[in-house]
């Protein structure tokens, strides 16, 4: 199906067709979770014309783009013949005499559908699909309730929608899948969540929802490698709503991310990061003995975005933390940063200039 759209209409990164272009100081548009990704991964320059971009790089929707591939989806390339209405589809998800098979044929397709359109997707929130949704959500059936959220995923990549899910009543069934559900139904609901906290004001209510955190913090515990790395993409998304951080803390979170960063998943580290920015965040892991030296072996062996969440974390506790800055200066963490500031990851040297500062400073006053 690809093949047959315009190549401008292709991102330059993944070539697959865009689904929310944005447009980067050089000039060049990309698919927004592309170039999201580019540029968490450090790069600091455009990946077509290697250029630098501005701090912090600007990713400007391209409005006009977006337009064009939407209506070139619907006007160009009608969809078959042979496929339902979306209403006729929805239809057939609240009828209580429809079959299961119906069910779970009708969720296919309006999955397959709604994944590269937009317009359908904001038709299917606007016709009161969403209702229809989430009770296939809550679900007994884990085939419907798997098919049922896949959808609603969908339905949650345009911020226009975002809010108007979580008014429908999204949380609270999400919620439910993340204490009862499957482990990939558990998994897709972190994702959605993860979703969902894009604008800001959802972070505030997925995180005031009664046990909402302390579902992802026990999927972090008992999960899979697929469910607990949803889980922590889903923290580190809320948490930068600071009460979030908190509550994660107050979750336990910390002792179990420490021992997830232990294993390798840089994911942890990213949440560390955040949650020691507030003091009960800091004060949990200043109790663990390995916290240090796990986050020094990430200095050491770490992607370049592990690093510069080991480093902000380390930041955070040192400059809090007396006894902390000694172990992490016997440690090497010093000597680490030295190196570090050399390189060409811009986020990486400004971290670890100011990890030195805050060493420096406090080897001055022992």
């Amino acid at each position: 199906m690809a093949s047959q759209f315009p190549d401008d209409f292709k991102c330059p990164i993944s070539l697959e067709i865009m689904s929310d272009p944005v447009i980067l100081s050089s000039g060049h548009t990309f698919d927004r979770s592309s170039i999201q990704r580019w540029l968490d991964s450090g790069h600091r320059t455009c990946p077509i014309t290697k250029l630098p971009l501005s701090e912090p790089p600007s990713l400007i929707p391209n409005h006009a783009l977006r337009s064009l591939i939407s209506n070139f989806t619907l006007v160009s390339l009608p969809k078959p013949h042979s496929h339902p209405e979306p209403h006729s589809l929805v239809s057939t998800l609240v009828s209580p005499s429809s079959p299961l098979d119906s069910k779970l044929s009708s969720l296919d397709l309006l999955t397959r559908l709604s994944k590269r359109d937009s317009a359908l997707r904001r038709r299917l929130t606007e016709s009161g699909a969403v209702s229809a949704v989430l009770i296939c959500v809550i679900s007994v059936h884990p085939g419907l309730q798997e098919k049922a959220l896949n959808l609603l995923l969908n339905l949650s990549l345009d911020d226009d929608n975002k809010v108007g899910l979580v008014a429908e009543g999204a949380i609270g069934r999400v919620v439910a899948v993340l204490h009862g559900g499957s482990p990939p139904c558990r998994a897709l609901a972190a994702t959605i969540l993860t979703s969902l906290a894009v604008v800001e004001v959802n972070k505030a209510t997925i995180g005031a929802y009664p046990y909402a955190v302390r579902a992802l913090v026990s999927l972090l515990q008992d999960g899979n490698g697929r469910e607990i790395k949803e889980a922590a993409t889903a923290l580190f998304a809320i948490c930068s709503f600071p009460d979030n951080r908190r509550r994660a803390v107050a979750c336990g979170a910390v002792p179990i991310l420490i021992s997830i960063a232990g294993t390798g998943l840089e994911r942890a580290v990213e949440v560390l990061g955040v949650l020691a920015k507030c003091k009960d965040g800091r004060e949990d892991m200043v109790k663990l003995n390995d916290c240090v030296q796990i986050l020094v072996n990430v200095l050491r062996n770490g992607s370049s975005r592990g690093v510069q969440y080991a480093l902000a974390t380390l930041n955070s506790l040192c400059s809090h933390n007396k006894d902390v800055s000694t172990e992490a200066l016997k440690s090497g963490v010093y000597e680490i940063c030295v190196k570090l500031v050399e390189g060409d990851n811009e986020k990486i040297r400004r971290n670890a200039s100011s990890l030195i500062q805050v060493l420096r400073g406090k080897r001055s006053m022992g």
